[in-house]
């Protein structure tokens, strides 16, 4: 499945919980589409960002229940990825041209 960078990659997850496992094992955290497989997270990753991707780790992230106003509703699920980078490789998100 082929499909535009940005509509796979949805934005990066900038947490304190990213910024730990970045720092530690070199892995950072993507929101992704719901439909992206891994091939495609992987593909998308190495061609924005000049990186070797060695594992891609995906999770289907349950929306949660909300209230508005009166009522309430629910939000959409979402998708996380983790992805590992090669060792002595980083991704500087400030600095990747799409």
């Amino acid at each position: 499945m082929t499909k535009d960078l940005h509509a796979v990659l949805v934005r990066p997850l900038l947490t304190e919980r990213g910024t730990h496992i970045q720092e530690k094992y070199n892995q950072y955290l993507f929101e992704t589409s719901p439909e992206a497989t891994k091939t495609d997270i992987k593909a998308a990753i190495e061609k924005m960002f000049k990186v070797s991707v060695e594992n891609v780790r995906t999770m289907i992230i349950p929306g949660k229940f909300r209230r508005y106003g009166k009522g309430g509703g629910m939000r959409a699920d979402w998708k996380k990825a983790i992805v590992s980078v090669a060792k002595g490789q980083k991704i500087d998100f400030a600095q990747s041209g799409s």
